[in-house]
């Protein structure tokens, strides 16, 4: 049986997910056993921009230039609309795009720039998510969206928030200056940097969650089962 229902916030409106949460409250009832309701909040998403082709193909070792221009790409270049990422960006960094998928080398970078090459044949397409498994990105983990699902989820009574792409405990804090104590606050760990300074973070939540997958995307897969543990 089940102890816990995840409301997945990256999908659906927020009346989809109060008849979840009605179903789990009624089947509570029902069984007269606690139940606990977990509202999984999004949390920023990188996205490539759009191209002119839709999908473009790089062969190993080809330049390719990401920007913040948003006009649709083509074969050398296309934007990327987070000046956030280039401001984290050092040369011989790794983007990561379409969960690893694709995998282009930073050569050279400025605040609004990225100029790399493709490590391996690399497969770029419209929207597709963006990963730097080296780089500690200068941004909340709570998006405007985030915020206002937050609100929601608090409102209508769920037990457990979960804070996705924690990178610090600063990203714990904010979220239980919000929370204060309306329900339980979990960290989603799928970034390295959220390892590097775990001891920080569970300092400040009331339990985590290991992203295998995400995880995945950002680091050895062999060495996840590891880092779970």
């Amino acid at each position: 049986g089940a102890d816990v229902f995840r409301l997945n916030f990256s999908h659906g409106s927020h009346e989809d997910h109060k008849k979840a949460l009605d179903a789990v409250r009624a089947a509570e009832a029902e069984l007269d056993r606690p139940l606990g309701a977990l509202a999984d909040l999004q949390g920023p998403k990188l996205r490539l921009g759009d191209f002119v082709n839709k999908q473009i193909t790089l062969a190993d070792g080809a330049p390719f230039r990401l920007d913040l221009d948003e006009t649709d790409g083509d074969q050398t270049l296309v934007g990327m609309p987070h000046p956030e990422i280039f401001a984290a960006l050092k040369p011989g960094e790794d983007i990561l795009i379409d969960d690893g998928r694709a995998k282009l080398r930073v050569v050279d970078c400025g605040p609004d720039y990225a100029n790399t090459v493709a490590v391996g044949v690399a497969t770029l397409s419209n929207h597709k998510g963006v990963n730097l498994p080296g780089v500690t990105l200068p941004l909340s983990a709570l998006t405007p969206k985030d915020r206002e699902d937050l609100a929601f989820a608090l409102r209508i009574g769920v037990d457990w928030i979960a804070l996705s792409f924690v990178q610090r405990a600063a990203d714990m804090a904010e979220l239980r200056s919000i929370v204060q104590g309306r329900a339980a606050v979990l960290a989603k760990i799928e970034k390295p940097a959220a390892l590097q300074r775990l001891d920080e973070i569970l300092d400040l939540c009331d339990g985590i969650m290991v992203a295998r997958g995400d995880l995945g995307v950002e680091m050895d897969p062999w060495e996840v089962p590891v880092a779970q543990k």
